[in-house]
């Protein structure tokens, strides 16, 4: 009897444990949940972070994130308003606004994601389609360069530079945002922000405008060799003329020095002469002879000559000693 009135008692903890156990539930910071009985959320959606009560076995809890989501779309090839068909990659950052009707519409975040796809990519190619390229890669505040780096580029891309842009790539995610604004609340999410991360042209276009890019730098590296080898011929010339202006400097100043060396030369040369006449006639025909001889140079000697008159002279001079010297021998 005991016994079984114990086994009684245990089940009866038990059951009290499992009840209250199923009634109760928390939810963390960022959290928010919906109560669902039967299968269709009763009441309204719980936000605040806690201890919470619900009806055990017959309700359930579904929980959502309260925090900001991000969304990232696939990049689309759309064309603009010129014509450029350009690939596109856009992102958005969204929240739960309301879980109930969230629960209610879409389930679950795939699901929400799998309508914002739908809902901010026809709105962005709605909006791009409508739209010049340049609307999309420039601010309506930019400003047009001018002086020297606007008269580096093409005739044909500087006009494409000096269009006024109406609205510009800010004033298009605005809109992008406001349009989708308008569809999504009856989903429970509140939209925060749309970005275009990525903006790019498709592969065709994309060859053609590398190779417009590379033209045009080919262009310009032109330009400046051209204006190098007008620099480097102006230098050369300038180096030239004054090398050639040196050079003339430096013979007039050697036909001077060499003009005053002659100078003050004949001065002693007529000094020499002044002072004996004789001797100095005798030196400069010596000078004369040594000038004009070399080793194998043979002299013929006429009787007439200066040079023989003075071997005669000197030979009379210097004979009488020498004969004396041999006859004492």
């Amino acid at each position: 009897m005991k016994s079984a009135l114990s086994i009684g008692l245990g089940f009866l903890v038990l059951a009290i444990v499992v009840v209250f156990s199923g009634a109760f539930y928390t939810l963390e910071e960022g959290e928010q949940a919906v109560i669902v009985q039967f299968g269709r959320p009763v009441g309204a959606p719980v936000t605040e972070a806690g201890l919470h009560v619900k009806v055990p076995f017959i309700q359930e809890v579904r929980r959502f994130e309260k925090r900001l989501l991000i969304w990232d779309g696939d990049p689309n090839q759309i064309p603009t308003k010129g014509r450029e068909f350009i690939w596109i990659d856009t992102t958005a950052r969204w929240r739960i606004a309301d879980a109930k009707k969230f629960l209610e519409s879409v389930a679950t975040e795939a699901g929400a994601r799998s309508r914002l796809n739908d809902i901010i990519d026809s709105v962005v190619r709605d909006q791009v389609s409508g739209s010049e390229l340049v609307e999309l890669v420039r601010s309506a505040s930019w400003v047009v360069p001018e002086g020297e780096i606007l008269a580096e580029v093409p005739a044909e891309v500087r006009e494409e530079l000096k269009k006024q842009v109406v609205r510009g790539r800010e004033e298009l995610t605005r809109t992008v945002l406001a349009e989708a604004r308008k569809v999504i609340p009856q989903y429970g999410i509140e939209l925060v922000d749309v970005r275009i991360k990525r903006l790019n042209y498709v592969e065709s276009v994309r060859q053609k405008v590398y190779a417009r890019m590379i033209s045009e730098r080919k262009r310009i590296a032109a330009q400046f060799r051209s204006e190098g080898e007008g620099r480097s011929a102006e230098i050369l010339g300038t180096m030239e003329k004054e090398l050639r202006q040196i050079r003339s400097t430096a013979y007039r100043r050697v036909q001077e020095i060499r003009g005053k060396a002659d100078a003050e030369a004949t001065q002693v040369y007529g000094a020499a002469y002044n002072g004996d006449p004789e001797f100095y006639a005798f030196s400069r025909t010596l000078e004369a002879y040594k000038e004009g001889q070399n080793e194998n140079s043979v002299m013929i000697l006429t009787t007439d000559s200066d040079y023989y008159r003075y071997l005669k002279q000197s030979g009379s001079q210097v004979l009488p000693g020498a004969a004396a010297s041999r006859s004492s021998r």
